[in-house]
């Protein structure tokens, strides 16, 4: 059995038909040209989301300005955003009750513009199609994906409910990660509140000064105190503002924070005592889920180290004497076919020295002559 050699390989055999190794190696170059523009991108631009979001709106400004200043009104381009709000105000999206709860997720993911509002309603009608589109153009195509004939109008069931529930769970892992990067911010705005109310600070300037104190370590928890603070300014009820504050973040530790808020309002409790108490709270709540999840760690870590470490560690120890058993069990007898061995007395008591004559079976036997 010949053992396949290194220079016996082509990577045309791995390949589908329709991709050749130029055009994979063409493909390759210039997705790694993409990916070092958009990390040079990523580098350059601006950190800080407010100055971000003033620059798009002095863009948009100038924008509708030039756009009501112009004498000539050109023929109306119809680009993706407004395809995207037409398909969704013609199937009478906005105004559903799933609206309503797509918008309250897309607050507590950081997103309150239309724009984006519309995109994800659009996205969720789009997707099943485009998804459901794909493995059927791969089935019957590239044939990219490993799946059996039967099984063809089920990959794409199953493709277009996953299209369905793709933006979903996309905007829910956005939500999941701001409520984290905010529950690591809330002890030190806390602290920073109480050291406002101790200086003599109201309410609404103390979550003004901390919104900007942080806006470079915290920019998630400083939108919303900005934003708490601007509705104080203008709601008529403080309530609804802590309210709103409770409905754009859903979490459990700012609701405690809006409660205390609120107590200390309605009954005059000292501010800076109570923030300062739930301050020191939420870092041992931070320090215990810390310890748990430590504690959690060697249970987690017995699968891994079950499919992984200790087949590598048992090929370490084991192999070689696997190797030498397999020798040892294949090695084939190269001794001599036969021995003769003839000894005799010499004399007296003395042994007889051994003379071993090694018979040749090839060679065929001589006749002695007489001389």
């Amino acid at each position: 059995m010949q053992s396949t050699r290194v220079e016996d390989f082509k990577l045309e055999s791995w390949l589908p038909y329709w991709l050749s190794a130029d055009d994979l190696i063409a493909g390759l170059a210039a997705l790694a040209v993409l990916i070092a523009a958009v990390a040079i991108w990523q580098a350059l631009r601006g950190r800080n989301p407010f100055e971000r979001r003033y620059t798009e709106i002095a863009l948009r400004r100038e924008s509708l300005r030039a756009e009501a200043l112009g004498t000539r009104r050109g023929r109306q381009r119809i680009t993706a955003a407004s395809l995207m709000s037409q398909v969704v105000t013609r199937l009478n999206l906005l105004r559903s009750q799933h609206a309503h709860e797509a918008r309250l997720l897309l607050a507590q993911a950081g997103m309150r513009s239309n724009e984006v509002m519309i995109r994800y309603l659009f996205a969720r009608v789009a997707m099943p199609f485009v998804f459901g589109a794909v493995v059927v153009s791969d089935t019957y195509g590239a044939q990219m994906l490993p799946i059996p004939d039967k099984f063809r109008m089920f990959a794409a069931l199953g493709a277009a409910v996953l299209g369905f529930f793709a933006p979903d769970l996309f905007i829910k892992n956005l939500v999941k990660k701001r409520s984290h990067q905010m529950e690591l911010g809330l002890p030190d705005a806390l602290d920073l509140l109480v050291i406002c109310a101790e200086a003599g600070l109201s309410l609404d300037a103390a979550l003004i000064r901390v919104s900007r104190e942080l806006e470079q370590t915290w920019p998630e928890l400083s939108e919303e105190f900005g934003m708490t603070a601007a509705e104080l300014t203008y709601l008529p009820e403080r309530k609804a503002a802590f309210e709103n504050l409770n409905a754009r973040t859903n979490m459990s530790s700012i609701r405690g924070v809006v409660n205390t808020l609120l107590q200390t309002a309605r009954f005059g409790t000292p501010l800076a005592q109570s923030l300062r108490i739930l301050a020191a709270e939420f870092r041992e709540a931070r320090i215990t889920r810390a310890e748990e999840k430590a504690a959690r760690l060697p249970a987690m870590l017995t699968v891994p180290m079950i499919l992984f470490i200790l087949p590598t560690l048992f090929i370490v120890l084991l192999g070689p004497a696997v190797l030498s058993i397999a020798d040892t069990f294949s090695k084939k007898n190269t001794a001599p076919a036969s021995t003769v061995s003839r000894t005799g007395p010499r004399g007296g008591n003395e042994p007889a020295p051994r003379s071993t004559v090694t018979e040749r079976p090839s060679e065929p036997a001589r006749s002695a002559a007489p001389p």
